[in-house]
């Protein structure tokens, strides 16, 4: 499982195992395999598919994607426990490439106050459930559950006991979002650099987002050495969810540069990833969420929109296209400037009558005054009427120039809105 290129990252998707954990989702087989399908698509390296011993459903929907995903490695959590490992096994021995998933915990506060062990115990317990997955599978992935509050002599001596019964993959958790970016980078570097046999596997990192701290702490881990990822879609997860895949993935390709690193993700499948996770889960993206929400590539104030339709690079540090999106989004308020107002007409074919372009110009900001953003049929409404004059100082609505009328904020929302609306 160790992998020989220094330079790849590899993103382990807990969409379907973790991200479900998220208090009031439930995602059925049938909503299951749509999202590994989806995942496969966007190219993912891993997909956790579940946790089989936990109920007959996620059992089935687990051998379900083991049999049709083909290119990922599909693996799904055990507890230390033969009867949970033999569950896992049973449900994805048909993947083309399977992994067995142990968890253990290995901070004295779970050890003490969760499992009612010792820590020699607890050594003996995991070390024997290691070798036994490993006789029934290659691949075999430990995680050391709350090692971020973990003794660090301890979780250097539980890691290399792992990796000498079998496990070619450890898995280091800051399972409640406690530590600090630059102390988990620590945690992960000592680890690697200390413990006996680590040159015989592969380093992974999952990280919880009860501080906001899960990306940061994911890339000081990656920095540390760490070259897999346990990630979500859109950041779901248990509490305050997991490490966003979208958020590290594209910090991996905007700063490719910089940091000199690489994943395998198609990223142009990310926004639809995200939207069929938002769908399946009941679960809408908060606008201001980074990458996938709806204002991550939209533009409302003036000075920003007139830089933006300028050269994208004033604002944009990654193309909406780069995620699978069209372009970016000019929202026509009362903070917008004129730039933005006839980018938007000349989008939608409109050309202003000579002499107009004042009255039009006017006419938008007295109605951006009354509402949250001025839409495309405003914009045709708003044309429409100043291109139309009738006789006597009336325009062809019939109605007086609106300059005679509008003598205060309120007359100017009453009578655009009317003008405009009916």
């Amino acid at each position: 499982m160790k992998d020989s290129s220094p330079d790849r990252v590899f993103i382990f998707d807990t969409t379907l195992r973790d991200g479900e954990q998220s208090p009031g989702f439930h995602l059925d087989s049938n909503a299951k395999v749509r999202i590994a399908r989806q995942l496969e698509k966007l190219g993912v390296d891993v997909i956790e598919a579940g946790f089989p011993i936990s109920s007959p459903g996620d059992f089935e929907a687990c051998r379900r994607i083991a049999r049709e995903i083909r290119g990922a490695t599909i693996t799904a959590l055990a507890r230390a426990v033969k009867e949970d490992i033999d569950a896992v096994w049973g449900a994805i021995k048909e993947a083309e490439t399977p992994q067995i998933h142990i968890v253990l915990s290995v901070s004295d506060v779970h050890i003490n106050r969760k499992l009612g062990m010792t820590r020699e115990q607890v050594l003996k317990r995991g070390a024997e459930m290691v070798a036994y997955a490993r006789s029934l599978c290659e691949n075999v992935q430990y995680s050391p559950e709350d090692a971020g509050r973990a003794d660090p002599d301890y979780l250097v001596e539980t890691v290399e006991t792992m990796i000498a019964a079998g496990a070619n993959v450890i898995n280091i958790p800051d399972t409640t979002g406690y530590c600090l970016p630059w102390e988990f980078g620590e945690i992960v570097r000592r680890v690697i650099g200390d413990a006996r046999g680590s040159n015989k596997a592969l380093f992974s990192v999952h990280c919880h987002n009860d501080l906001g701290l899960a990306v940061a702490n994911t890339i000081y881990a990656i920095d540390a050495g760490a070259r897999r990822v346990e990630c979500t879609i859109n950041g779901i997860g248990e509490r305050a969810g997991n490490t966003s895949l979208e958020e590290v993935v594209m910090l991996l390709n905007v700063r490719k540069k910089k940091l000199g690193l690489e994943c395998g993700v198609n990223t142009t499948e990310i926004t639809r990833t995200s939207r069929l996770v938002s769908e399946l889960t009941g679960t809408p993206v908060q606008p201001n969420k980074a990458v996938v929400g709806a204002n991550a590539f939209a533009h409302a104030s003036g000075i920003h929109q007139d830089g933006v339709l300028k050269d994208r690079l004033n604002y944009e540090i990654m193309k909406p296209e780069d995620v699978g999106l069209a372009d970016s989004r000019i929202v026509l308020t009362a903070r917008s400037g004129r730039h933005a107002f006839h980018h938007r007409l000349n989008r939608l074919g409109i050309a202003l009558a000579e002499g107009k372009d004042d009255e039009a110009w006017q006419r938008f900001l007295q109605l951006a005054d009354t509402k949250k953003e001025v839409t495309d049929e405003d914009l045709r409404k708003i044309a429409a009427m100043s291109d139309s004059n009738g006789t006597n100082g009336h325009e062809g609505n019939g109605h007086p120039p609106v300059t005679d009328q509008l003598h205060d904020h309120n007359h100017v929302a009453d009578t655009l809105r009317h003008m405009i609306f009916g």
